[in-house]
């Protein structure tokens, strides 16, 4: 149950519609054509605003709703989940090696906690909505995996007081999920983004593609085509 689409407005990597599972066994892994500054990796749409991207190192997951819809806002937080391949080693993702590329080619890194904290209270409306209205990322690699937290960040003043910390170990049977945020000088706007995640010998780019309203229907309309005529075929067979 598988297709190749091209996913459009400006993201140049294939894109592969997996069943509703979110699960890719690895011999499921499709041969797209991918761009320069992608090459070995694959891109997989599993909604409006979620993507996929992996190589056979990493694989990180991004939910962008929110995001998508606070175009002119300063602050852009996405869900994100990340683990390392079957047959890779066990590292450390450090905050430093997460970054937002923007669509003129500033890079944005990760803050601190404490430059979290100190515009805490601008970014929490976004939190809650995200919170509310997010989309869900659970899709990864189909071997075995438990939970963890990416703890970059953590809410001051809570009842239950947690630590943030700069850094998440990733293995191949952990599935690490967590709310990132970054400072967007002068504001999101239309265009596409880049998540940057930086493995032990390769980084993984996921698009972030801040589509307009027309844009995003579009987008979806297309999306739904495919995924339905991928179903299809896997039904034929």
């Amino acid at each position: 149950m598988k297709s190749h689409f091209q996913l459009g407005l400006g993201v140049a990597a294939a894109v592969l519609f997996v069943g509703l599972s979110g699960q890719v066994a690895a011999e499921e892994q499709p041969s797209a054509a991918k761009s320069p500054e992608q090459a070995g990796e694959e891109v997989w749409v599993e909604g409006t605003y979620v993507r996929v991207a992996a190589n056979n190192e990493g694989w990180v997951v991004v939910g962008y709703r929110i995001a998508n819809e606070s175009v002119g806002q300063e602050y852009m937080v996405i869900e994100v989940g990340m683990t390392v391949m079957k047959d890779s080693v066990s590292q450390e993702i450090t905050r430093n090696d997460i970054k937002l590329v923007t669509p003129d080619h500033k890079v944005i890194f990760l803050p601190s906690q404490e430059e979290y904290e100190k515009v805490h209270g601008k970014v929490l409306p976004l939190v809650k909505r995200d919170a509310r209205a997010g989309d869900r990322i659970n899709y990864f690699p189909s071997h075995g995996m438990t939970s963890c937290s990416l703890e970059f960040f953590t809410e001051p003043g809570a009842p239950r007081v947690r630590l943030a910390y700069d850094k998440v170990l990733l293995s191949s049977n952990t599935a690490c999920t967590g709310r990132l945020f970054f400072d967007v000088p002068g504001g999101i706007q239309h265009g596409l983004y880049n998540l940057d995640v930086k493995f032990a010998n390769s980084i993984v780019k996921v698009p972030i593609q801040i589509m307009t309203e027309d844009e995003a229907k579009q987008f979806t309309k297309e999306w739904k085509k495919q995924l339905k005529e991928s179903r299809h075929k896997g039904h034929e067979h």
